[in-house]
């Protein structure tokens, strides 16, 4: 099996990083309102960030590998090095992961944050649609992946928002990675091409058409793609009940 990196298994600590865009350029400020930046404070002790977008004024949605003792979640930021006007700091008060994620696997790496309080919805802070169960994201399709990740193996982590877009591959392209699965996980990012969510992109949304249909999961050590994330589809009935309290 090739040397995989289990994005955030271990919750690297901020100068280790998590997933990045690599290949990508600055997003517009703010014009990807749903994003979220997390501030983690690992079992360890160590501070660690991940990705994760607004599914629900009280609900963001991220990977289960990014799970904390506690976490700090910032909506309406670009630059996380800054107070912006526009940021919002909100508590989790509930960190649900998939009861079947697998630590070994990576397989259902999705978890729900419940807020401590309801997001202010404004304009640069709102909710992104996800599919319905049946919307299945083939391959083929370009969408984008978002964070603020690494913008290389060796470079450090951007404090702006950047973006990239990626291609979906068959799933004959992630035939290397061990425990891919093809109904529950997307196989993302053209080999031919420098493109690439990295370390501290974690949990970030893949957005295909104005719909979130993945979550940066893992990858490479080196960075090359493709990557896995996770197929967010086979969720919403999870999503929903989980939403409604049940």
């Amino acid at each position: 099996m090739q040397a995989l990196l289990f994005l955030l298994a271990l919750l690297w600590p901020p100068e280790a990083g998590a997933e990045e865009i690599i290949g990508g350029v600055e997003s517009k400020p703010h014009s990807r309102p749903y994003m979220a930046h997390l501030t983690i404070t690992t079992k360890q002790g160590f501070t660690a960030s991940c990705g994760g977008f607004l599914i629900n004024p009280q609900f963001v949605m991220t990977a289960a590998h990014c799970k904390g003792r506690e976490i700090t979640v910032t909506l309406g930021a670009h630059d996380v090095s800054k107070k912006e006007s526009t940021q919002q700091k909100i508590k989790v008060a509930k960190q649900i992961a998939h009861p079947s994620y697998s630590f070994y696997s990576n397989l259902h790496d999705i978890m729900l944050l419940k807020l401590q309080k309801k997001a202010k919805v404004t304009a640069s802070v709102d909710v992104i649609s996800l599919p319905s169960p049946s919307d299945f994201i083939n391959p083929g399709k370009v969408c984008r992946a978002a964070g603020w990740g690494r913008t290389g193996v060796t470079e450090p982590t951007s404090d702006k928002l950047r973006e990239v877009k990626l291609r979906i591959m068959t799933k004959a392209a992630c035939k290397n990675y061990e425990h891919y699965d093809y109904n529950f996980q997307v196989c993302v990012g053209s080999p031919s091409k420098i493109r690439s969510a990295y370390k501290g992109d974690s949990g970030g949304p893949l957005v295909c058409a104005g719909v979130a249909h993945g979550i940066v999961s893992y990858g490479r050590i080196d960075a090359k793609p493709p990557a896995v994330f996770t197929r967010i589809s086979p969720y919403v009935p999870w999503i929903n009940l989980v939403i409604r309290g049940k």
